[in-house]
């Protein structure tokens, strides 16, 4: 079975946007102490799209991967929420995962950890399963946890790769290499969200991103507007997470403890079934 596309079938159009926005400094926008190992942001305003925004980022700077590393939580069976996935892992940040089985936890997307395969793709016509074009993209942890973000390959193809320590297929992917990725035509795409999502710089940091959405105060963003926003910030590779009251952005980072946005859902913070997390290194 396959995870998503494989690279040479999956035609991508790559449009380059350089000189099409002003780029966002982030400096601009610091949000509390800084660790000097991990920033976080805050912007809010009506400047972007015409619509209200409130956008969290933390940001782990590529000069201390050496002290701090990149991993996934996850649950095959109970739900829990990004926070207490984050407290029971000690982690340092803590961003909502890929798409998961609302009703029963577990992953709906392909998941692997430790050369061990604990979800696959959700079948066409199963509840909660995703479509190949949505399931485009994937995140990759290195043995030595270096992050890629790339285009998804086969299920099979993971399962036999020995690089990586563990494998998250989400999306839509959204940058490859500093340009916009064609997205299909569906009101996923279109309508606004809130919206999590993954980004590495060219400046080879990792931002984590939580859009708040469906508020007064916050309107989200469509993933057009999303992919806009990204090349602003300098990424050169994204993929989107999911979504919707599902997004969540936690941190631990000495200074602050919390949730950082506010989950649209009106019960509060939604249980997951899998995040990313930054975890300090033993």
């Amino acid at each position: 079975m396959k995870v998503g596309l494989t690279l040479p079938s999956f035609a991508l159009l790559l449009i380059s946007l350089t000189g099409y926005c002003q780029p966002i400094r982030l400096t601009d926008y610091q949000a509390g102490r800084q660790t000097g190992k991990i920033a976080r942001y805050q912007i809010k305003g009506d400047s972007l799209f015409g619509e209200k925004q409130s956008i969290f980022i933390a940001e782990l700077k590529h000069e201390v991967r050496s002290t701090y590393k990149l991993a996934i939580g996850y649950s095959d069976s109970l739900l829990k929420k990004t926070s207490l996935f984050g407290e029971e892992n000690k982690a340092l940040i803590a961003l909502n995962g890929s798409f998961f089985d609302v009703e029963k936890g577990g992953s709906v997307a392909y998941l692997e950890s430790f050369g061990k395969v604990i979800a696959r793709n959700r079948k066409s016509g199963e509840k909660w399963a995703k479509t190949d074009s949505l399931l485009n993209g994937a995140i990759v942890i290195g043995k030595k946890g270096r992050l890629k973000i790339e285009i998804a390959r086969t299920a099979k193809y993971y399962e036999h790769s020995k690089k990586e320590s563990a494998v998250l297929v989400s999306g839509p992917i959204l940058l490859v290499n500093g340009k916009i990725v064609r997205l299909e035509n569906s009101e996923f795409v279109r309508k606004r969200h809130p919206r999590s999502c993954l980004c590495k710089t060219g400046e080879k940091s990792i931002l984590f991103i939580a859009i708040d959405g469906r508020s007064d105060m916050a309107s989200g963003m469509n993933l057009k507007e999303l992919q806009q926003f990204l090349l602003r910030l300098h990424c050169r590779n994204a993929i989107n997470l999911d979504g919707g009251g599902s997004t969540t952005l936690w941190i631990n980072d000495g200074y602050e403890k919390g949730i950082l946005n506010n989950p649209s859902d009106k019960e509060g913070e939604r249980p997951v079934a899998n995040i990313l997390m930054v975890q300090q290194k033993e």
